[in-house]
């Protein structure tokens, strides 16, 4: 009973999200499969990780695809070719048993909702992408 109230709750808050929260929700929910994913390959439950990676790729992959490459420009060809990317090195990671791999990935994904909180409410915050350190503003303010 709690699951199906709580699944409710779930639905009714995707759908009257606004596209910007839905942005950052979609990719909270990315990380947390990813990170869901890792848990399940360390246990050895290889279902339960094989199904955190779908959702994980599902969601990159409806990030991929709401893209509005003509209104977009230079952001959404290049938010495209990291998503691609995204879904290519999940797929070797699994397929190789990688998860380091993963955690690169997730570090992409949190880099890119930091900025995009950053964006969407004006937080100044520092995130980092991969080895590199970026000012969130400044990243902003190249790409928008």
């Amino acid at each position: 009973m709690y699951s199906n109230g709580l699944r409710s709750y779930l639905e009714t808050d995707v759908i009257t999200a606004d596209p910007k929260k839905l942005v950052l929700m979609c990719y909270e929910g990315a990380i947390e499969n990813l990170k869901i994913a890792k848990v399940r390959y360390d246990e050895e439950d290889y279902e339960g990780k094989c199904k955190a990676i779908i959702k994980a790729q599902d969601i990159i992959n409806e990030l991929l695809c709401s893209l509005d490459l003509e209104k977009g420009g230079s952001i959404a060809g290049n938010l495209k070719s990291l998503y691609s990317y995204m879904l290519g090195e999940i797929l070797h990671a699994d397929i190789n048993r990688d998860f380091h791999a993963i955690e690169g990935i997730i570090g992409m994904l949190e880099g890119l909702k930091s900025a995009w909180e950053e964006a969407f409410y004006g937080r100044e915050k520092t995130i980092s992408a991969g080895n590199e350190r970026f000012d969130a503003i400044r990243v902003m303010a190249q790409t928008g």
